[in-house]
């Protein structure tokens, strides 16, 4: 009974002064507000990017020239030509890799194409007519080059849709010559569009043989990429063993502290994004929280005046038998209930505003980015607009209970 009164006192004296209240209250609507959105952004560009990770598949396996980074200063040590034609023969061979499904090298670089008077720079990839079961994509019309083309060094080519759309227009593709570095390339296919992704955009690619692309167009003899899948996720362990070992007497490695290549799989990929987007994600959160400490600071000073403009009050309810604990309480009431106020109308913008950037940012990157409603983080915001009202409330509070009855009922 007590706190019922004391609850509806605090709203009686918060409604009479909407307009204060409201002011008081933004500061915490904004900063739950940021927290929400970022939070919740974080957790659907993760979602997204796990989702890329998932779609290559459990069993592929990616087999990366040079140091394996550990920092920064390291992401140049992968740019190394370890990976030759020598290593792709002896992981191919079913005595060093018996459980291997498939083994696809790959190379890449960026050039002008061009047709007729038109001219794109896309992403060139060299590989093999394996690209398309390994990463699930196919043809919309034509067909992949053979490995009989990959064998005689053709000058086919296939396409990605956005290529399509730069060098053609509306005019038919197939069958079509593009240039590329000065050598012609007949198209023979073009990609389903598929969209924007974080670690492959085919839809702005141009795949020809990797031996076309190592000749013709990068004038190299080794592989940026060895993409490997095991023939079951079960034989994943053993094939990361046996591509480790096989790679270290071909490259007369003896300690793996010395290993010139390394290797990434789903689990190693998906385990690095999740880390990366907690981090930043928690990092962003604690900045944007920093606004509910001066959204603290400010229902402080607030209340403050509140008690000054309230003397008066104070000095007749004082007067009338209140003791200074309910005046406490009112006043530390009303700090709470601002603040979780401005919490739960700061958890709605915010997911108000999550749902909506989600949308756009989907339709803007053609990219399948889910809304994600962070619970944890909703409770959390309130739970915390809580504290800073109870912490910053308080010392109003007491100033309130502290006021002598007799001087108040005088002050004008």
């Amino acid at each position: 009974m007590f706190i019922r009164r004391a609850f509806t006192s605090a709203l009686r004296g918060l409604n009479t002064h909407r307009t204060r209240s409201a002011l008081t209250m933004l500061g915490i609507v904004i900063g739950v507000t940021a927290i929400i959105l970022i939070v919740s952004l974080g957790e659907g560009a993760q979602a997204l990017i796990l989702g890329e990770v998932q779609s290559i598949g459990a069993k592929v396996i990616a087999i990366v020239p040079g140091r394996e980074p550990k920092g920064p200063s390291d992401f140049l040590s992968t740019f190394t030509d370890s990976l030759k034609q020598k290593d792709l023969d002896a992981l191919s061979r079913s005595t060093n890799v018996p459980h291997l499904g498939k083994i696809m090298p790959i190379v890449f670089g960026s050039y002008s194409v061009s047709y007729g008077s038109e001219t794109y720079r896309p992403t060139i990839y060299g590989a093999t007519p394996l690209f398309g079961e390994i990463y699930d994509v196919h043809p919309k019309t034509g067909r992949l080059f053979s490995d009989d083309e990959v064998r005689g060094y053709a000058d086919t080519a296939v396409i990605g849709s956005k290529v399509v759309e730069e060098l053609f227009g509306n005019e038919e593709a197939l069958g079509k010559r593009v240039k590329i570095k000065e050598k012609s390339f007949r198209v023979v296919g073009v990609l389903e569009t598929t969209g924007q992704s974080f670690f492959l955009n085919f839809d702005s690619a141009v795949i020809v043989p990797y031996t076309t692309a190592q000749q013709y167009l990068f004038g190299i003899k080794y592989f940026n990429r060895i993409v490997i899948e095991a023939d079951t996720e079960d034989h994943v362990a053993e094939t990361i063993e046996d591509v480790n070992t096989t790679l270290r007497a071909s490259h007369n490695i003896t300690d793996p502290e010395k290993d010139d290549f390394f290797l990434e799989t789903q689990a190693d990929a998906m385990k690095t994004v999740s880390t990366i987007t907690d981090v930043l994600t928690l990092f962003l959160a604690a900045v944007a929280a920093i606004s509910l400490i001066v959204g603290g600071v400010g229902i402080m000073n607030i209340m403050l005046v509140s008690v000054t403009e309230r003397t008066r009050e104070i000095g007749l309810r004082k007067a009338v038998g209140a003791k200074g604990s309910d005046i406490m309480l009112q006043f530390l009431l009303e700090a709470v209930i601002l603040t979780v106020a401005g919490g739960l109308v700061g958890v709605a913008l915010g997911a108000f505003f999550s749902f909506a950037i989600s949308l756009i940012l989907g339709r803007t990157l053609a990219v399948d980015w889910e809304f994600v409603f962070p619970v944890g983080a909703a409770f959390l915001g309130i739970g915390v607009a809580a504290a800073v009202g109870l912490v910053f409330g308080l010392y109003p509070a007491r100033v309130a209970s502290k006021k002598s009855p007799i001087e108040a009922l005088r002050y004008e």
